[in-house]
């Protein structure tokens, strides 16, 4: 069984340039990969292209690389929790595809599965559908998505093995999964990381056979976006 363990982010990272394609596991601040988001944030890496549900929070995710203007375009469905994005995307310094959640989960799962365009019905008759292919089926009209892959995708676990298998927590599991499929490299960070075997193979969410490499990850602060309570 081959050892993907890397010991250090330096190793998890080797490759990665200026002006690639990334995706990003998690959803919204839940399960993103955050010691690699803040590693390539200290980077001098620029130019890049992200893929990621959401753009991050202001000095937290990719709101860390928004601010050093490292990101020049973001395929993202949910960005209303940061400012600085706003502002990027306004002033036109930020190139931005705004997608429907669930057609950008099925680019990246289509991506991983090898199939390279589907039909859905979402976003017909609006922005979205713009100067893309439309054909009806079941009489019902429907726009053509093409699939969404990656030089890298960089993924978070709650558990993994030094094989790459790896299992998720809670909401985590939306995106993550997904992306590690799509990635032409993909670089899982992991909360508890075990030596192969030792995780139960029927609760492995994502098979080691898609990722090339898994670093023990350190220091979450797993923060909230709106953090919302009620009196008892």
């Amino acid at each position: 069984m081959i050892n993907k363990f890397v010991e250090n982010i330096e190793l998890a990272l080797d490759g990665v340039k200026s002006n690639m394609t990334f995706m990003f596991g998690g959803f919204g601040l839940s399960g993103i990969p955050e010691n690699i988001i803040k590693e390539l944030s200290n980077r001098e890496v620029d130019g890049l292209t992200c893929i990621s549900n959401n753009a991050g929070v202001d000095e937290f995710g990719l709101g860390l690389l928004l601010k050093r203007k490292q990101i020049k375009k973001m395929i993202s469905s949910y960005v209303g929790e940061n400012a600085e994005f706003e502002r990027q995307m306004l002033s036109g310094e930020l190139e931005v595809d705004l997608i429907p959640q669930g057609t950008l989960a099925e680019r990246c799962r289509a991506g991983g599965a090898g199939i390279p365009a589907f039909y859905t019905p979402a976003g017909y008759g609006t922005e979205v559908a713009k100067d893309k292919e439309v054909r009806i089926f079941n009489g019902k009209p429907h726009i053509l998505e093409n699939s969404l892959v990656a030089d890298f995708a960089f993924v978070k676990a709650w558990k993994g093995d030094t094989a790459g298998n790896l299992i998720y927590k809670g909401t985590a599991r939306n995106f993550n999964p997904l992306m590690a499929m799509a990635g032409k490299i993909t670089v899982a960070e992991v909360e508890e990381l075990y030596p192969a075997g030792e995780l139960d193979p029927n609760h492995i969410h994502t098979p080691g056979i898609f990722v090339q490499r898994i670093m023990q990850g350190e220091n979450y602060e797993k923060r909230i976006e709106q953090r919302t309570t009620r009196k008892r």
